[in-house]
């Protein structure tokens, strides 16, 4: 009997060491509801890389380096972020009615008309307040907001001031309302019409329109980027910092 005892004991302390050894199976990078489930069509004669954030979410990037960059090249993501935390771990509300977004003065995000499916949120991203960036705390260690410079250049690396949102948008009309004009991805940037969410709290433009956040910022107002699917320029805008829009990450 002492014999037994003695062999399941060694059985439940090898059991135990070697569960202690597994990867935590509720990790981030596991466990993450979002990863591999993007239907955003990629420029296949394009080698991308990828990023994690502190959310466990996994991305694509994509790395340009032309004239456009002084000679060096920036490593850009090429789908939009859906982090839930910042990277001090802490939450970032989910703020879902509309006169609670409106009020805000702290950072918050939500997704596209409230959707809770894990398709949309994988292939459009979620939309952020500009105050998620005013916080310094939204982009992994090694990334950050891009400035208004990074974003030139990508536009003229894209095509430039006239042609450069068609070079970053996904090419067809799969997500794109039509006509989708000059649509090609030639960058890889794969730019999706995610829509934004208004200061008052209304959803707009999903399927037409992709807004992202510059990291230039006033008192109460921020810089944007817009690229819509009737046309190929990419201009730039000064926007309310409580409008919902999507953000891409450049690597330091």
């Amino acid at each position: 009997m002492r014999r037994l005892i003695s062999i399941l004991f060694i059985i439940a302390l090898f059991t135990s060491a070697f569960n202690s050894c597994k990867k935590d199976d509720s990790s981030g990078e596991t466990k993450n509801q979002y990863n591999g489930k993007t239907t955003a069509q990629f420029n296949p004669d394009i080698e991308y890389g990828t990023m994690t954030d502190q959310d466990g979410n996994v991305y694509k990037t994509i790395t340009i380096n032309s004239k456009s960059t002084n000679g060096l090249g920036e490593t850009w993501m090429a789908e939009n972020l859906r982090t839930t935390k910042y990277n001090d771990g802490y939450d970032i509300p989910n703020v879902t009615d509309d006169v609670s977004w409106a009020n805000l003065t702290t950072g918050a995000y939500c997704t596209y008309n409230n959707t809770t499916s894990a398709d949309s949120i994988a292939t459009f991203g979620l939309l952020y307040n500009f105050y998620t960036i005013d916080s310094e705390k939204i982009a992994p260690s090694g990334w950050h907001i891009p400035t208004d410079l990074e974003w030139r250049r990508l536009i003229q690396y894209s095509g430039g001031v006239t042609f450069g949102g068609g070079g970053m948008k996904e090419a067809g009309t799969m997500h794109w309302a039509e006509p989708n004009y000059w649509g090609y991805n030639s960058s890889g940037f794969t730019a999706l019409p995610s829509g934004f969410r208004h200061y008052q709290g209304l959803f707009r433009l999903h399927g037409k329109t992709a807004e992202w956040w510059s990291a230039e910022s006033l008192l109460n107002t921020a810089n944007s980027y817009h690229v819509g699917t009737d046309g190929a320029s990419a201009p730039i805008n000064t926007t309310d910092k409580r409008f919902g829009y999507s953000i891409r990450l450049v690597k330091d």
